[in-house]
């Protein structure tokens, strides 16, 4: 079959790679028929290299038809249409049954010293090939994958996978008061939703923040309130004047290692990427720094009291946080990887309305084949040609 591959840093590319198989009694393979390249998957076109192998398939939001299914399997038979969330969990640990699939007990990647395993997202998270390709292997088919009903388009369903849940996640995790103010910087796909999701929850005031021109107008055109602008001390004040000298009550954090500003942080993790995949390996884990000028927007501009939750991807081991400005400012803080099928009875019915509340059917983009991959890579790591959400129909 066909998949998307990486091959080293800034190189990914579609090639032959071997079929999957049914491996274990819980698993099926699936035929994907949509699958989402997320923001997360540029942090491994080249940050986080060294974790990664040469021939790896990238993707961790697909949906597909279920082709074949393991001798344990007996809710799903081929045919059916399935979303694969983008955690693998057992559903029944001690994690799981707390809602917290990314911690699940029987999956975790210990020899990483990692949570769950994620398709397609390195040795950190357990080297599982991803949906970026015409077939996938869904090992504890038994629990993850979400059946859905035929005659909607894809586009509706496949979001359940990861951007959903992630960004449901967020807003939850930011306890917005009643009449309260959610700040939310970065306005790519995981911030965007958010900002559907908190006005959709009935949050007083939404406020977003965002460089790219793009990103910034389908936010306003939503009815956020969108702060252009780059020197974080400007926003900053600019978030006070709009908030009576207090800052926000809620924060969420959508932007992670690699945002804007923070040069010495870049070149460090630049540097790590040429080195051999051990030494690669060893910084990261022991001297690795990420680029906080996002995070430290969000502690800059949290009010005192207030919450600030963490939906971008951080994976430096030595960041130079604030300590001093949290604990003065009580700040609560709230993060981790998205726990997606925690999730699924507040977003099922949502999905499901005609009324598409979310606007999920105009959401992506950009549709593209396949072979097409490699360029969308491009675009969206260098957010050419209006790319913010990018659907592969393999």
């Amino acid at each position: 079959m066909k998949a998307v591959v990486w091959n080293g840093p800034r190189d990914i590319d579609v090639a032959e790679v071997p079929d999957p198989r049914i491996e274990e009694p819980t698993d099926i393979v699936i035929r994907v028929t949509t699958s989402g390249i997320c923001g997360s998957d540029l942090h491994l076109y080249e940050t986080m290299a060294a974790f990664m192998d040469a021939g790896d398939v990238l993707g961790h939001e697909p949906m597909g038809l279920v082709m074949e299914t393991g001798s344990a399997i007996t809710h799903l038979r081929p045919g059916d249409r399935v979303v694969i969330p983008a955690n693998i969990a057992c559903g029944h640990c001690f994690m799981c049954d707390r809602g917290l699939q990314s911690q699940c007990e029987t999956t975790q990647v210990r020899e990483q010293g990692m949570g769950a395993p994620l398709y397609g997202y390195s040795k950190l998270y357990g080297s599982i090939p991803g949906g970026q390709a015409e077939y996938l292997r869904v090992p504890r088919a038994d629990y993850g994958p979400i059946p859905v009903p035929e005659g909607v388009p894809d586009d509706r369903y496949v979001y359940l996978s990861d951007v959903l849940p992630t960004a449901w996640q967020g807003v939850d995790y930011a306890a917005v008061p009643e009449d309260g103010t959610l700040l939310v910087i970065g306005l790519g796909p995981i911030g965007d939703m958010a900002t559907r999701v908190a006005m959709h929850r009935g949050v007083g005031r939404v406020i977003g923040v965002e460089r790219d021109p793009v990103r910034a107008a389908r936010a306003r055109a939503n009815g956020v309130a969108v702060l252009e602008m780059d020197d974080r001390a400007d926003i900053s004040e600019a978030v006070l004047e709009l908030t009576g000298g207090r800052g926000a009550d809620s924060v969420v954090e959508a932007v992670g290692m690699e945002s804007h500003g923070s040069p010495l942080a870049r070149a460090a993790r630049a540097a790590q990427t040429v080195l051999p995949d051990a030494a690669g390996q060893a910084l990261m884990r022991t001297v690795g720094v990420d680029q906080l000028a996002s995070l430290l927007t969000a502690i800059d501009t949290v009010r005192r009291g207030g919450t600030l939750s963490v939906l971008g991807v951080y994976g430096g081991m030595a960041d130079p946080l604030p300590m001093l400005v949290l604990f003065d400012k009580q700040v609560t803080i709230r993060m981790g990887q998205l726990n997606a099928r925690r999730w699924l009875d507040d977003l099922l019915p949502l999905v499901g309305d005609e009324a598409d509340p979310l606007g999920l059917a105009s959401f992506a983009t950009h549709h593209i084949p396949l072979a097409d991959a490699p360029q969308a890579y491009e675009d969206l790591a260098k957010k050419r040609d209006g790319a913010v959400k990018v659907l592969i129909n393999p």
